[in-house]
Order: C-alpha cells, then sequence, then structure tokens
C-alpha cells in the first residue's frame, strides 16, 4: 500500500433522525442517516412511512386525481376524435365555398364609372344634384400629328 495516499480511518459517530445513535469507524468523524434499525419498518415492524420531500403526499394526489376521473374507454376517445376531424372538415368546405363564391363575383367597373357613382354618391349626400357633382367632360385631344392652339382673344 501507497503510504500518505488513503484518507484517515478514525471513530465516527452516526446519528438517526429519531435520536437513536452508535460509533463505528469511518473516514468521516460524524454521519447522519434518516433511518436505522432501531426504526425502520422492516425491523420494527411498524407500518410507518418516512417522508423526506413531501414525495407521499404528492402520490396519494396523483392517485386521488387518477380515482376521480376515470379513464375514458378507448372508443369514446376515437368517437371524439373523428367527431373533431368532422368538425374541421365542414369548416374547410365552407371556407372553400366562400372563396368560390368571392371568385364568382363580378369584377370591378373601370376606372371612370366608378368616379362619377362615386363623385354622384358625395353630392347626393351634400343635398346637391347628382348633375352637378359630375366632372365636367375635357376638351377633346387633338390628334397625334396636329399641335393644339389656344383661341386668340380679339381687340
Amino acid at each position: 500500500m501507497k503510504q500518505a495516499i488513503h484518507p484517515k480511518y478514525q471513530e465516527a459517530t452516526v446519528t438517526c433522525a429519531c435520536g437513536n445513535s452508535w460509533t463505528t469507524r469511518s473516514t468521516r468523524p460524524t454521519i447522519h442517516t434518516d433511518v436505522c434499525s432501531a426504526c425502520h419498518p422492516f425491523y420494527t415492524g411498524e407500518q410507518r412511512i418516512v417522508d423526506t420531500a413531501g414525495q407521499v403526499e404528492r402520490f396519494m394526489r396523483r392517485v386521488q386525481g387518477a380515482q376521480a376521473q376515470p379513464r375514458r374507454k378507448k372508443a369514446e376517445r376515437r368517437e371524439e376524435k373523428i367527431e373533431q376531424r368532422r368538425r374541421l372538415d365542414e369548416m374547410r368546405q365552407r371556407e372553400e365555398e366562400v372563396e368560390l363564391s368571392i371568385g364568382d363575383a363580378p369584377t370591378r367597373a373601370p376606372a371612370p364609372v366608378r368616379l362619377a357613382a362615386a363623385m354622384s354618391g358625395a353630392a347626393e349626400a351634400e343635398g346637391r344634384p347628382a348633375e352637378a357633382a359630375a366632372p365636367e367632360p375635357e376638351a377633346e385631344a387633338a390628334p397625334a400629328g396636329q399641335a393644339q392652339t389656344e383661341p386668340t382673344p380679339t381687340e
């Protein structure tokens, strides 16, 4: 055995959570345990639960929750999924019908007709007759080869 590489082996005091303690040998001077032979249910014959972190309470809550809501049968779960799929298919079909009806709608009128309609609607809202709101037709454009001339005033 090599010298000076091993931990020191010494007398140790073991203390249990129940208050029992005894002496043994270890590399540590004190040892603390939760259960010993004086309080362990196997040795004492008692039915006692040692719960260090609330694990038993959590387990009992889970068991009670499972008993309160028993699992549904497989057939019930399957029927519910089928019903959900049927409703989803109906929704998709309705959306497609709406999209098709929008696609079949007449196209918008050309811009000049829309402008005249908008002007007449605005005039009626103001209380004027629709003819007064219509824009005046502009002078016809001259053919491409001729230049447009303004009339000269006579004196």
